[in-house]
């Protein structure tokens, strides 16, 4: 769903013989400085701290205070003024601590919530969320993107001022201090074009320039301000080129300490790269074209051939992480990356992602009319009728609203893009109709073709009632059929959606490890997903006998639209044969109790992390 981490003594620096020579003037006081002012935030940051995990007030005075919605609304209901949420009074910190902190830093492109396209987003604020709470020093680095609202950091202040290379050139860079959903975070703002648009991603700059500068800009600052952290844990292709300059470069000068994680979220993404490109950062990109190094393996003997930064990372990283064990399988087995992955198989892992239950908790969410746990599960039925209502899938006359709340919710949260299954999708909108129930895509087209897609599904029929200009923008509603196709981006809605839905559709062609399953659940969504990669490890069929005690939602394996359909008639069918409400929300509490969490899997990282750490003192 479009909706969503880095050191030197001396004087001069100087670059090895297979990088661009350049010097750098600073004074150890400069240093010194900037040091202690990344001392001081995480003294503050540590201060920050306790758990809710109840629902607050009664569903009766709830009730009362509720504004119902309408679709006729001048402002859409996910769109109202919301309480401020800051999740960072909600970090635990009496809970067990690891007895040899590390200092860990993320560099990465996404950070949720302030910097969020997809999965990647939510999984760099969960892990340093989780790794803050077993006592560990983390931060992590971010571009300081033009369409970041400032007013979600904390404590933002200038940290550093510097200088950092690019194509021949040093760049004045500015480094910031500040606290996002209580997680220390280093941004770096560049004073050229770089990371300037209105969305994180495609902008007029070129994207893997700028990520190479921002790579070797986290380094710089790391030697800039003499921080050695032990960890650096970057995440997708867009970081895969920092290893390089570090074990070629950096670890030539000061940076002696830090090694290296690279997590893959997703191996569709290589970071296809010129020699000259790579270049332009201050290595010799053409001393890294051997199928040892970086060279793109589908362009040997092609005129040019070319680099990946992906395959770099993977070849120079001292641990490579994926994001579910089957996931790891199915990437020894195929893609072009296979014999890579192979020959590095000793430091390549697959760690299930975790759901960041701080930011994602029924009890203590904003975004919803009524707050519900796997205890008192009454707020969930007002949520959906919520949506319900605020849609235009019920009426808004009592009575007949209470004989629609039986009718089976199912949403579809997602990115629109072939991965994620777009024929499956649509004819989900179909099949959910011919099973009389409701369907609510939220996502975003990753081109104009699908996007196009989704609005013709949406013009085939009238609205219902609903003035243009509110649907158009955001919501396109399926009178007959009663689905609705939403194109916009809302961390809200996803919030209201989970907590409305009675399932939750994943029907991914591969699937690294999915979120959505998770945070579905964490709601009380039972999941309906395709057995591959992270759906396969954290969902297990309900009507597998020989794994009652696991079962948790429905599994299909086939990519085609019977088994899809298979695989939805028996979640109807079990919802509307439990004649008793009580008997389905048996399901959803045992769902709701299931621990995705970042504290269940955090471990495994920090087992890895220790395994490659170095000391130096």
């Amino acid at each position: 769903m479009g909706a969503l981490s880095v050191q030197s003594g001396g004087n001069v620096c100087m670059w090895p013989h297979n990088c661009h020579y350049h010097r750098i003037p600073r004074t150890t006081g400069q240093a010194v400085a900037a040091k202690r002012k990344v001392d001081n935030f995480h003294t503050r940051a540590a201060r920050q701290v306790v758990i809710a995990d109840k629902p607050t007030g009664s569903t009766d005075s709830k009730l009362k205070d509720l504004i119902w919605p309408s679709p006729s609304d001048e402002i859409p209901f996910w769109k109202r003024d919301f309480p401020s949420w800051d999740v960072s009074s909600e970090h635990p910190v009496d809970g067990e601590k690891d007895s040899d902190p590390m200092h860990i830093v993320h560099v990465t492109a996404e950070m949720a919530p302030i910097a969020k396209v997809g999965g990647l987003g939510d999984v760099v604020t969960g892990l340093a969320r989780a790794c803050l709470s077993r006592g560990h020093k983390v931060d992590i680095m971010l571009p300081l993107y033009e369409c970041i609202q400032k007013q979600q950091i904390n404590e933002l202040a200038l940290l550093t001022t510097y200088n950092s290379y690019h194509d021949g050139n040093w760049v004045p860079t500015n480094a910031y201090t500040g606290l996002v959903s209580g997680i220390p975070v280093i941004f770096i703002e560049p004073s050229n074009q770089f990371f300037k648009g209105q969305n994180v991603y495609g902008g007029s700059y070129n994207e893997l320039e700028a990520y190479l500068f921002f790579s070797r800009a986290c380094l710089e600052w790391m030697q800039v301000t003499g921080t050695q952290p032990d960890i650096i844990h970057i995440h997708e292709w867009q970081m895969s080129g920092l290893p390089l300059l570090y074990w070629d470069m950096y670890h030539y000068l000061s940076l002696q300490k830090p090694r290296i994680v690279l997590t893959i979220h997703n191996m569709e993404h290589y970071g296809e790269c010129t020699q000259e490109q790579l270049s332009k950062c201050g290595l010799d990109g053409s001393i890294y074209a051997t199928v040892e190094k970086a060279i793109d393996d589908r362009t040997i003997g092609h005129n040019p051939e070319r680099l990946c930064l992906l395959k770099g990372g993977i070849v120079y990283s001292n641990a490579v992480v994926t994001v579910s064990p089957t996931y790891l399988q199915e990437t020894l087995c195929s893609g072009w990356l296979t014999s890579t992955l192979i020959r590095n198989r000793d430091k390549y892992f697959g760690i299930l992602n975790g759901i960041d239950t701080t930011m994602w908790n029924p009890a203590t969410d904003v975004f919803l009319p009524a707050k519900f746990s796997a205890q008192i599960t009454e707020g969930k039925e007002i949520c959906k009728l919520f949506v319900q209502r605020g849609l235009g899938l019920v009426s808004e006359d009592i009575s007949a609203s209470r004989i629609t709340r039986r009718v089976p919710l199912v949403v579809c949260i997602t990115r629109l893009v072939a991965q994620k299954g777009l024929h499956l999708i649509t004819h989900a909108i179909k099949h959910v109709e011919e099973l009389g129930g409701q369907l609510v895509v939220l996502g975003k087209a990753s081109n104009g073709r699908v996007e196009r897609e989704f609005e013709a599904l949406a013009d085939m029929v009238k609205y219902l009632g609903t003035p243009k200009k509110y649907l158009p923008e955001s919501v396109h509603v399926f009178p007959d059929s009663e689905k609705v196709v939403a194109r916009q981006t809302s961390e809200e809605l996803s919030h209201m959606l989970y907590a409305a839905a009675d399932m939750v559709l994943v029907p991914s062609i591969y699937e690294p490890c999915g979120l959505a399953q998770m945070i579905g659940m964490r709601y009380g969504a039972v999941p309906i997903v395709r057995k591959t990669g992270g759906l396969a490890d954290t969902v297990f069929d309900m009507d597998d006998q020989s794994h009652a005690e696991m079962a948790n939602g429905f599994v299909f394996e086939g990519i085609d639209e019977g088994s899809l359909n298979w695989a939805l008639d028996r979640a109807f069918s079990h919802y509307r044969e439990m004649n008793e409400p009580n008997e389905w929300n048996d399901i959803v509490r045992k769902i709701m109790e299931i621990d995705n969490s970042w504290n269940n899997t955090a471990g495994k990282y920090i087992d890895v992390y220790s395994s490659i750490r170095v000391r130096l003192d």
